[in-house]
């Protein structure tokens, strides 16, 4: 497997999850599966832009999306960096390929009236099940949090006295989020809920918990999502990030620097914060429709 150190490197050196490795690894042995069976070839330095293109062409014709095609892309790039990197090539194929466009899809949110629905109109269960599952929407829709971020909380990274938690992101980035005074308080009476519903003696690691004290996990916090969603809004996606879309789209739309939710999201770079504003744009438009005196 040539590319065996290539994925050491991307967890001891990049401290890449495990998840993203798995990625770069499924990528990689697809490449090599297809040039070692079509062409023969195996080396590192055999490797030229005519085999990539023939590969990517392959992929393009199994009617696979541009988006998980140029993911695929991306992995090799990063994959022949390395190569030159270790020596392993003396140029580099990648620089002449051209990965196809992808059309944009913009987040889908759910809407601010909405949100004040589900959390202030909407009955949760009675009890530490109510008052967790509700803290699980709230967390996400005010501080847009990731999935991952939520479920591996722990008590020490809340800290209600500087109203802040700490999350540890992609690429075991730490960042700072800040929370106000109305989510400290939701989570001052989950605490105690929890406190009270745990048996005597039990020890936690996580802050979040099911029902029986182990940590959650992710279709468990999926389904507790999609289930209440579905009281307010009709999209057919209806995920955690749908929360995290709609707490930067509502963030934007009260006049937040788009550099400032780049941060609390914890994005590497402006682009992927920048989609955000083409729902600000299309509430803007419609805005200017139904109050110019021409419109």
């Amino acid at each position: 497997m040539p590319y065996a150190k290539f994925l050491l490197y991307l967890q001891y050196e990049k401290r890449y999850s495990k998840h993203t490795i798995t990625a770069y690894g499924k990528d990689l042995k697809q490449f090599f599966d297809f040039i070692g069976t079509t062409y023969n070839i195996s080396e590192p330095s055999q490797i030229t832009h005519f085999y990539i293109r023939s590969w990517v062409v392959s992929l393009l014709e199994q009617k696979l999306d541009a988006r998980s095609v140029n993911r695929k892309i991306s992995s090799l790039k990063t994959l022949f960096k390395f190569f030159l990197r270790e020596k392993s090539v003396e140029h580099n194929p990648m620089l002449k390929i051209t990965a196809p466009k992808v059309s944009k899809k913009l987040p889908v949110f759910v809407d601010r009236a909405k949100m004040d629905q589900l959390l202030d109109g909407v009955t949760f269960q009675d009890g530490f099940s109510g008052v967790r599952d509700k803290l699980i929407i709230n967390m996400f829709y005010q501080t847009g949090m990731r999935l991952s971020e939520l479920i591996n909380l722990t008590d020490k990274d809340v800290d209600l006295y500087n109203l802040s938690i700490k999350v540890l992101g992609k690429r075991n980035k730490e960042r700072i989020i800040p929370i106000i005074p109305e989510l400290k308080n939701e989570i001052v009476n989950y605490l105690n809920e929890r406190n009270a519903f745990l048996k005597q003696g039990q020890i936690i690691e996580n802050f979040f918990i099911k029902d029986d004290g182990n940590k959650l996990y992710p279709k468990f916090v999926y389904k507790v999502v999609n289930i209440m969603l579905r009281e307010v809004t009709t999209n057919s996606k209806r995920s955690p990030h749908v929360l995290r879309h709609s707490f930067a789209t509502e963030m934007l739309n009260s006049g937040a620097e788009i550099n400032a939710i780049k941060e609390i999201l914890g994005h590497s770079n402006l682009a992927a914060t920048q989609v955000y504003t083409h729902n600000t744009i299309d509430k803007l438009k419609n805005i200017y429709k139904q109050a110019h005196p021409k419109a």
